[in-house]
């Protein structure tokens, strides 16, 4: 902790510096609580003050509800005072007219930075998360017994089949004529399999059979037909449930995710390799509809936050408070792709202190669909908030009006201003729960998909990852340090950048200057200095002794009809890459750094 505490103060005072106050006392200050609250000062209390900064830049002014647990002096607390001087004005609390931008971003860097650290929860906080997982299961029963009673499902149906109908038709047909291609994953999976072994696999469940024939997708093709007997087809009161687990999120709450049974996460592949094909230039879906790119989000919340015509949403449980009720609505008129994904979707989680629980919920983080069902779910709603307010109902012609205007990736959801309380008021509806201290409409700060600014300028932090490391066997460690000076760079924090070099160097020896693009472990030169120790002839680049990382895949042999299936199930016109794919699988057991020449630019 000493390291971090240290590494807080020369951050503090190089922005204090870039922002014309001090920090002296504000860094005798953090010495002081963590000395008395230990770590979670750094990475609880520091990230609560960092949130209410922002509430308050939503507000346009600081109230006493915030910042609570630290000292005041007139409209202000003292903590950061010099910061929060530039910012809001100390006598009423109020936004100064012209609020200081390296003085938003040092405070949020000062207070943030430490959230996202990849530390365990205590077992006191891993058993409420597990706890709120079941609560929050209730809660989507109790919610659609609820909803079932009004007119919304309905009208949720109508605007669905609006915006869905053509892609869900064409991934309909592609169900119902068997040409899904299916794909596995290198994560974990609820029956254990990893690795290539998931090309033997050998269990299927008879809900899959009906669309999904274990001979058509188990087997590379009919001649291995004397292997079909060796396929155990499951009854749907003995399936493998998702298995939920926690993994780190922030030291104030995990993240709770569900593993899935090797099966269904397969099939699931398929039907989304379908669905994001189909999407593409469908009425304009991909303007509306985020999955591997992000940047759309965050160009529009830097123009919400130029001129206030967009708002960005944040949700809590988002993927886990998507009722399968809601799911089935959207896929009602497709019978063959609603059938197909209920085969695929796992009905039970074994919930550690819990035992085995009956979903509600479509699906949680885990399941391939439960981005792409959640999102087209936040969308169908956002346009429910903005046909009541419009007081007509939706045409395709209308919905068009709103592409750059409204935007889901995941739970980051943007909409126009003039329609949020509509939109709010409806994702309650359907029991989504807003996020509050991450939503923001009414001043000039934004936040979507890791990105935030303020009136248009780019307040986005750097954030430690992981403890700092002492030793250079500590790589995983070693690794993020190295990305976080790389980052710090990018902000133009030189001095602490320095400081960092030298936290490196005392863990290993070289550490040169490269190129950002380099895939050595070096740093950046402000003059834009590259380290050249010796020049590759036959590729007629520059080369430099330094560290790299290196991740070994687990040993993982296999060959007869595993083998062949592997490959016939690979997509697109080039080969697999990796020529020793069939030996090596999976996720690597460790990550090492490796000293060794490498090019430098």
């Amino acid at each position: 902790m000493k390291s971090l505490i240290l590494l807080w103060k020369v951050l503090a005072d190089e922005l204090a510096s870039r922002c014309c106050t001090s920090a002296t006392m504000d860094s005798k200050r953090v010495q002081v609580r963590c000395e008395h609250e230990g770590l979670s000062f750094l990475t609880i209390t520091l990230p609560e003050f960092g949130k209410d900064l922002q509430k308050g830049l939503d507000r346009g002014r600081v109230d006493r509800d915030l910042f609570t647990g630290f000292q005041w002096r007139a409209g202000l607390p003292l903590f950061l005072g010099g910061f929060l001087d530039r910012v809001f004005d100390r006598g009423s609390g109020e936004l100064v007219d012209s609020p200081d931008i390296d003085a938003i971003f040092a405070i949020r860097q000062l207070t943030l930075s430490f959230a996202k650290i990849a530390l365990p929860c205590s077992d006191v906080r891993e058993r409420r998360a597990m706890s709120d997982y079941v609560n929050c299961e209730n809660e989507v029963k109790e919610h659609d017994a609820k909803i079932s009673e009004s007119d919304l499902l309905s009208d949720f149906s109508r605007v669905s089949s609006l915006l869905f109908a053509d892609i869900f038709s064409k991934v309909d047909k592609a169900v119902y004529d068997g040409v899904l291609i299916p794909k596995h994953g290198p994560g974990a999976t609820a029956d254990r399999y990893r690795g290539n072994g998931k090309y033997s696999l050998r269990k299927w469940t008879d809900r899959l059979e009906e669309y999904f024939p274990a001979g058509e997708y188990l087997l590379p093709n009919w001649s291995f037909f004397d292997q079909y007997d060796d396929i155990h087809h499951v009854e749907p009161g003995s399936e493998t449930p998702v298995k939920v687990v926690s993994v780190p999120k922030t030291q104030k709450t995990p993240r709770i995710i569900a593993i899935e049974p090797c099966c269904m996460q397969y099939v699931q592949q398929g039907i989304l390799r379908e669905i994001l094909e189909a999407i593409q230039g469908v009425n304009h879906l991909d303007h509306f509809l985020g999955f591997l790119d992000q940047t759309p989000n965050q160009r529009m919340a830097k123009k919400g936050s130029i001129d206030g015509s967009l708002a960005t949403l944040d949700l809590s449980e988002a993927s886990d408070r998507v009722s399968n009720q809601l799911v089935r609505l959207l896929l009602r008129n497709h019978p063959h792709l609603h059938r197909g994904v209920d085969a695929c979707r796992s009905r039970k989680a074994d919930v550690p202190g819990h035992g085995v629980i009956r979903l509600a919920k479509f699906a949680s983080m885990g399941s391939a669909l439960c981005f792409p069902f959640e999102a087209m779910v936040f969308l169908t709603i956002i346009f429910l908030g903005i046909e009541r307010d419009l007081n007509s109902p939706l045409s395709h012609h209308t919905v068009k009006q709103y592409v750059d205007k409204v935007r889901v990736y995941g739970d980051d959801l943007i909409v126009p201003v003039e329609n949020v309380r509509s939109v709010v008021s409806m994702l309650q509806a359907f029991g989504s729960v807003v996020n509050t201290g991450k939503s923001f409409w009414t001043g000039k700060f934004r936040e979507s998909c890791g990105k935030e600014y303020y009136d248009g300028q780019d307040v986005s932090i750097v954030k430690v990852r992981a403890m700092l490391p002492t030793q250079r066997r500590h790589a995983p460690e070693v690794i993020s340090l190295v990305a976080m000076r790389r980052l710090l760079f990018e902000k133009s924090l030189f001095k602490t950048c320095e400081y960092l070099d030298e936290m490196i160097l005392k863990v290993i020896r070289h550490f040169p200057f490269v190129s950002p693009n380099s895939q050595a472990l070096g740093r950046q030169s402000p003059d834009g200095h590259i380290d050249h120790q010796r020049f590759c002839r036959d590729l007629q680049r520059p080369q430099v002794r330094a560290f790299v990382p290196s991740a070994r895949l687990p040993s993982d042999p296999l060959d007869d009809s595993g083998a062949l299936l592997k490959v016939f199930l690979h997509q697109g016109n080039q080969p697999i890459a990796d020529e020793r794919h069939l030996e090596r699988a999976g996720r690597p057991h460790a990550v090492d750094i490796k000293l060794r020449w490498t090019y430098s630019d």
